[in-house]
């Protein structure tokens, strides 16, 4: 699990310290409990909220969801910007770390999330999520810098499953506190808003370590007299765009990311509340299995790692494909209440998670132009994200309409079947010739 040098090994402690938020947060108690402060507040208003104002009401089912759909689109505008401007600087590092913690910030504060504060619930879940994406664009963009073309794919699911293993000790905790919150002393709510709390502290702690062992990165675009970093970041973003196209295979393989790593992101994000809601889970069954999936998914990156170096990164993604599409018509026909059922989801879930994200994270890094790597990799991430909200929005629009979580969540499939589609047109081989990268011996 340590393999590699000390720089890889210190890469790997930044999935550990922010899977904490992906788990903790984003997976499990976050959701629930963000829309039980929603409806409360809706309680005298047939279950709709006005932050807009009467002419524009939302059901408080789906604050959660818009809420999540809103941080990903800002991002869509932000983060190209943000890359662009690491590849005329040597804050790379530096700047991964401000956004990190002010994410970490924000988590924590969500301690004081109570009552019927759903908007000061939504507005500090944009802010955590909108910085949380952009540390990760420059996590991601140190990947090409700390390993090899052959190494790039064990690298980065060695990443993933690491953050699997953080992210599930700390739930491991959570899941203590909550289920005995009553011989703490302390009733349910608060228990929760200290399971929440506890995830910003963990990153906190540990979002060092990476810091420390990072070296900084040496710009690799200089200023031209008279430009400002932001005005060059503009300017780079569009010399970006159009460049891009002299990249059509890395260009169709991110619009094939785009499309199912929304399938993905949709699932994560809102599987804790159709577990609650629509199938009756108790908030006790939510935390076991989430738990179980991070442990599982410890194996299921590394198998998944495995099965890219004997049949090449692309194979192995596809084959994950096939099964999340399964999975996810799957739940249209489980039972309410049946913990076994779920159980067996989140185990099938588990196995599929850390090799199609960790995967996709280090094929990508072979199809970048040298140099480029913040740049490229901020395209990468608005394509993760410039889809992101659509799946949540979907997914929130049907619940309005239907009142089903059931009908809105096996919509998602839509997104595995059209990347997998996608994907399968990608030529691999090319892709990373025309980014004038070394081929790896298995594509």
């Amino acid at each position: 699990m340590f393999k590699g040098t000390r720089e890889q090994r210190g890469w790997y402690f930044f999935d550990w310290a922010v899977s904490a938020y992906s788990t903790t947060v984003g997976a499990v108690f976050l959701g629930p409990y963000l829309t039980s402060i929603a409806e409360a507040a809706a309680k005298n208003t047939g279950g709709m909220l006005f932050p807009f104002g009467p002419g524009l009401p939302i059901a408080a089912g789906s604050f959660y969801a818009y809420v999540t759909s809103l941080s990903v689109l800002l991002q869509v505008f932000f983060l190209p910007i943000l890359g662009a401007v690491a590849d005329y600087t040597s804050l790379k590092r530096r700047m991964m770390g401000i956004f990190a913690y002010i994410s970490t910030v924000a988590v924590i504060a969500m301690f004081f999330m109570q009552g019927t504060d759903y908007l000061f619930g939504g507005i500090l879940y944009l802010v955590a999520n909108l910085t949380f994406g952009a540390a990760n664009v420059l996590y991601n963009a140190f990947l090409p810098e700390i390993a090899t073309p052959d190494e790039r794919d064990a690298v980065s699911s060695r990443g993933y499953a690491f953050g699997y293993l953080g992210g599930g000790l700390l739930l491991i905790l959570n899941l203590i506190l909550f289920i005995m919150h009553d011989k703490f002393g302390i009733d349910g709510g608060l228990a929760v808003r200290i399971c929440l709390a506890s995830a910003g502290v963990w990153m906190a702690i540990f979002i060092p370590i990476t810091l420390t062992r990072l070296r900084a990165n040496v710009a690799s675009k200089t200023l031209g007299q008279g430009q400002s970093v932001i005005g060059a970041g503009f300017r780079q973003l569009g010399e970006t765009i159009r460049n891009a196209r002299h990249y059509p295979q890395t260009l169709l393989f991110l619009a094939a990311y785009l499309l199912y790593n929304d399938g993905v992101q949709t699932v994560i994000a809102l599987s804790s509340v159709f577990g609650t809601q629509e199938l009756g889970m108790e908030s006790q069954t939510l935390i076991i299995t989430i738990l179980m999936v991070q442990f599982v998914a410890w194996f299921g990156a590394l198998g998944f790692s495995a099965v890219a170096q004997r049949i090449g990164a692309k194979k192995a993604i596809m084959y994950s494909l096939v099964i999340w599409t399964a999975l996810t018509f799957v739940t249209y026909f489980m039972t309410k209440g049946s913990v076994v059922q779920f159980l067996a989801l989140g185990a099938g879930i588990a196995i599929v998670l850390g090799g199609s994200q960790a995967l996709s994270r280090s094929l990508f890094a072979q199809m970048i132009p040298p140099g480029k790597e913040s740049e490229y990799y901020s395209l990468y991430e608005v394509s993760e994200r410039g889809t992101s909200w659509i799946g949540p929005l979907v997914f929130g629009l049907v619940y309005q309409f239907t009142h089903s979580y059931r009908l809105a969540l096996a919509m998602v499939a839509a997104f595995f079947v059209i990347g997998l589609a996608i994907l399968v047109f990608v030529n691999v081989r090319k892709a990373i010739v025309e980014a004038g990268n070394e081929v790896p011996a298995v594509v």
